[in-house]
């Protein structure tokens, strides 16, 4: 039995880039704080929205309203209340991408983190990884095989190490923060220009193949 280890590393353009958001309002009365918070909210949603298909995904996650306080050590009244809704959009057309980024931190009292750049979970890519690895593997117990004066007779086992888990991946970064005025009256911003970064995918196997008895006499 010969026992080997198959392995490719790819790398592929994103397919997706990810933005988080978070919206922000501070204001001394709690009720006002949330109007803030709810109006600031829906401009960014609406702005996300008007693009439309470009946008593969849209959803809003944590929100909170939280009392400062006068004291930090102490109970003391409370001088404002903060809120903060965080908002996930997964952009599938890069070509407005920089566009949306500018436009979304000239909102007031917002900001982006992003882009983080991915693969689709279904990406092909992993696929063909997962099968140069399975070759790769082949072609191994095939050379020592040949070594030894042996060939190969069967698979007896064929194992996953690590399939389809990007242990490397290119993120660039851009933030942006929106000002105080009310929501970036004005021209828009120019579109931020951003480079996609290349993807870096491994796949592993593991393999276990029967072979015929070797020719061990001397030559």
């Amino acid at each position: 039995m010969i026992s080997v280890r198959g392995e490719a590393v790819l790398e592929a353009e994103p397919e997706i880039a990810r933005l988080t958001v978070h919206v922000q309002s501070q204001e001394s009365d709690r009720r006002t704080a949330l109007d803030r918070l709810t109006e600031r909210n829906q401009r960014c949603l609406d702005l996300v929205k008007s693009y439309g298909q470009a946008v593969e995904k849209l959803e809003t996650g944590r929100l909170s309203i939280t009392p400062l306080l006068k004291y930090k050590r102490r109970e003391g009244d409370i001088r404002a209340y903060r809120g903060t809704v965080q908002i996930k959009i997964t952009v599938a057309d890069f070509g407005v991408l920089g566009e949306l980024v500018a436009r979304l931190g000239d909102l007031e009292r917002t900001a982006v983190d992003g882009p983080e750049w991915d693969l689709r979970r279904e990406s092909e890519v992993y696929g063909r990884a997962a099968r140069q690895a399975a070759h790769e593997a082949v072609a191994r117990a095939r050379s020592y095989a040949e070594a030894l004066g042996s060939r190969l007779t069967g698979l007896v086992e064929l194992s996953d190490e690590g399939l389809g888990r990007p242990q490397e991946r290119g993120v660039a970064l851009a933030a942006a923060y929106g000002g105080t005025g009310p929501g970036g009256a004005g021209a828009e911003p120019e579109p931020i220009d951003l480079e996609p970064a290349a993807q870096v995918v491994r796949a592993a196997v593991e393999a276990r193949f029967t072979v015929s008895p070797p020719d061990l006499e001397p030559r």
